[in-house]
């Protein structure tokens, strides 16, 4: 071989050498939902035998980029953002199979809960800092990475795929760098929207979206592994100009620094797909992103080639990433420690409420008892953290509790264009330790409904948890001020209405995830005014008719509903027996046909009541709800046909019904029951049409009140409807409906509504 064929052969070898030796890096940019199509840029890659030798990124680029380098395909990816999971965790609302319905408290008006702290020796009062609550966030990063953190010896450089992402520190306002420790943390810190999300802590430091500072770290990928290569993939908008009434807009503008998305040609490629049409939450167009993401990859394959000269088949990565997920231990957890509660009693509640009796514990029930500790109104946060034992082999579980502050204020209400207008506050004291205590007192305000409320409840978590609770309440309903029927001439006094005092005494223990048996006692004292006639005069007074008694109580309970006014999944079913004893006192106003000044009558009954609501999804556009409600009694009827009337239970099935009295929808035995149809346009907005008929047993009737007549069990019936367009904002619904009730006078009612027509609970 002569010296020319020498040289020719080592140059070929060298430039063999060095493209087989040549590494590619991945850069992936925050963008919010339009970083699904990173997912199409990843799987297009490997069907070319791209290679990836180290994958970085920030916000929904350290998502993709962390789930590819803890060993996740591109399908499973697909497959775990299309799924109902996701769209729970990455909205915060809690799945039916985890709605704790024991530990759930009243229901109430309110649309924004505010802390008080003192700080600096002052009373404060602190706002929500985050749109969407993290517990659910949080518990999927830690089910989805705690395995991957076991088999990497929770160093990023020892995935699958080497790895880092970008955060910033909130009080440095410079970048993080994350390359160990909990990839799931990690990338929850990279992705943490400021206002959407809350920050958290690692290592001392409170962290945000990586975005704010690095939106594209490609120079920190070279410093950290210096590939040959670095394929980069853009797909965040660039800054637009912010207008007045544009908040979002001007936040992110203030926030979020200029990035340098440019790599010089020599040194890689930047892709960009530009997707407009996608939202920063608009994670249901996953299909749209990755089209796109493909698309863009597919259109530069050629460039990307001839960058990248060296080849891995796709069978080799797959092999790769089956030794590596092989690695991962199964999930069982064991020793438990609690970060953020001083108190060892109030540490021994956590700990006991996670594990019960047991000594180790499984993913699925470490899940359930993880959610029912969230819907403890002690508890503000858990963030959750496994770290592997390899002594035990099982994983020690790292709670990261923030109670919830002591004093709480809720507000809320109800706007309306009718006049049933109502404030909302709440006021509420916890304090826990080896019992949850809370005092609590709220207050209704409004024309048509005002109400107060003063009580506490203890709560036992004992092998069968159970609470006990106490509540004084004072409830007053102007049942004409709701109404914009004009049933009388000149001024005149309202119609209906009802005032009522009980105080109440219950206990409860929980029946598996979604129900309670409870009990109780309560003594009411009611006073109804109201007229038997339409014609009166100002200064007529009105008939009177006061019940004190005493009740017990025994019922069922089961609720998994997802909104507690138009629900559009889930079940709400419940069966009580009633004992009611008690004396009725009518005095007669000045035009009564009853010439007894005051006269007294006796009542003892029995009363049985049952419902049943359930919503059938059949896709994820339609939805079929089904209502069924059946009361049976031994009662008799009062002195009067209104005061009959007044006494009995009703059927009220709408929200806008509840702020009617409807003597039609009253029979102490009733059957009742209706459909609901409801069309989502999206997760917050959809149609409802809903239609409800109203059956009533031994119907009583004000022409043959107190005359001797032969009963007929089933003479009539009454129907109802509703048709809706509903948004559900997260603070409540807004709602413009059209309200139809088979009644004298008006029978349809126009209401634009926001905010929840809900009442404390009566005594009996």
């Amino acid at each position: 071989m002569n010296y020319k064929s020498l040289f020719f052969t080592v140059i070929a070898t060298i430039l063999f050498l060095r493209a087989n030796a040549q590494s590619v890096g991945v850069v992936l940019s925050g963008g919010g939902a339009k970083g699904m199509a990173h997912i199409g840029v990843l799987r297009v890659l490997e069907e070319n035998n791209i290679p990836v030798d180290y994958i970085a990124g920030t916000s929904i680029g350290a998502i993709i980029g962390g789930l590819y380098a803890a060993g996740y395909s591109t399908e499973e990816m697909e497959e775990l953002f299309k799924s109902d999971n996701f769209y729970f965790w990455s909205t915060g609302k809690i799945q039916k199979d985890y709605r704790y319905y024991f530990k759930m408290p009243e229901e109430t008006p309110y649309w924004i809960d505010i802390s008080v702290d003192k700080r600096d020796e002052k009373l404060k009062l602190l706002l929500p800092t985050n749109l969407i609550p993290e517990e659910q966030m949080d518990f999927a990063f830690m089910e989805l990475l705690a395995a991957t953190n076991a088999a990497s010896k929770y160093n990023f450089d020892s995935l699958m795929v080497p790895f880092f992402c970008v955060a910033t520190d909130v009080n440095k306002s410079e970048p993080v760098i994350l390359r160990s420790g909990d990839l799931g943390a990690a990338i929850r810190a990279s992705m943490t929207v400021p206002l959407y999300f809350k920050p958290i802590t690692i290592d001392g430091a409170l962290l945000f979206d990586g975005g704010i500072v690095n939106n594209f770290p490609h120079d920190v990928m070279k410093e950290v592994f210096n590939p040959d290569i670095i394929i980069g993939h853009k797909v965040a908008n660039d800054p637009k100009e912010a207008v007045a009434d544009d908040l979002m807009r001007q936040i992110s503008n203030m926030v979020m620094r200029p990035t340098n998305f440019e790599i010089a040609e020599k040194k890689g490629i930047v892709l960009e797909t530009d997707l407009e049409n996608v939202g920063l939450l608009d994670f249901n167009k996953i299909d749209l992103a990755m089209v796109e993401g493909m698309r863009t990859t597919y259109n530069s394959i050629d460039s990307i080639r001839k960058l990248v000269q060296r080849r891995v088949p796709q069978e080799s990565v797959q092999e790769k990433r089956k030794k590596f997920n092989a690695k991962k231990p199964e999930l069982y957890f064991q020793n438990i420690q609690v970060e953020g509660v001083a108190d060892p009693m109030q540490r021994k509640y956590i700990i006991q409420s996670i594990k019960g009796n047991y000594d180790v514990i499984t993913l699925a029930s470490l899940k359930q008892e993880y959610f029912k500790l969230i819907a403890d109104e002690h508890i503000k946060s858990i963030m959750p953290i496994s770290r592997y034992n390899r002594e035990t082999g099982y994983y020690d579980l790292h709670l990261k509790v923030e109670p919830q502050k002591k004093l709480e204020v809720k507000v809320g209400g109800n706007i309306s264009t009718k006049p049933i207008n109502q404030g909302f506050a709440s006021f509420n004291y916890r304090t826990y330790k080896s019992r949850a205590y809370s005092l609590s007192s709220n207050i209704y305000f409004g024309r048509f409904y005002s109400s107060f409320k003063l009580g506490a409840r203890i709560d036992y978590p004992s092998t069968l948890p159970f609470y006990l609770e106490g509540y004084s309440t004072f409830n007053r309903w102007d049942f004409f001020s709701s109404s914009s029927e004009l049933f009388f001439e000149d001024v005149r006094p309202p119609f209906i209405i009802q005032n009522e005092n009980s105080t109440r005494i219950e206990s409860g223990f929980p029946l598996k995830l979604h129900s309670k048996v409870y009990g109780g006692i309560a003594y009411s004292n009611s006073n109804d005014q109201y007229y038997q006639t339409d014609v009166f005069n100002k200064s007529d007074e009105p008939d009177k008719t006061n019940f004190s008694a005493f009740s017990t109580v025994i019922g069922i309970e089961n609720n998994s509903l997802n909104y507690k006014q138009f629900p559009s999944e889930g079940a709400f079913r419940f069966f009580t027996v009633k004992f009611i004893t008690g004396k009725e006192t009518l005095t007669p106003g000045t035009t009564s046909s009853n010439n007894t000044p005051v006269s007294n009558k006796k009542h003892s009954y029995f009363l049985m009541q049952a419902h049943s609501t359930r919503f059938f999804n059949f896709g994820s556009k339609f939805t079929l709800g089904l209502k069924g409600e059946a009361v049976f009694s031994n009662k008799d009827l009062f002195s009067n046909y209104r005061s009959a009337k007044l006494s009995a239970p009703g059927f009220y099935p709408t929200p806008h019904s509840k702020s009617l009295f409807i003597e039609n929808l009253h029979s102490n035995n009733y059957f009742a029951g209706g459909l609901n149809t409801i069309y989502h346009f999206n997760s917050s907005l959809n149609l409802r049409l809903e239609g409800y008929g109203f059956v009533p047993v031994n119907e009583i009737h004000p022409e043959n009140f107190g005359k001797p007549a032969q009963k007929s069990f089933i003479k009539n019936y009454y129907l109802q409807g509703l048709a809706a367009l509903v948004y559900q904002t997260g603070a409540g619904p807004l709602s413009l409906s059209l309200n139809y009730y088979e009644k004298e006078d008006t029978q349809l009612y126009f209401l634009l509504s926001f905010g929840y027509i809900m009442f404390n609970k009566r005594g009996f």
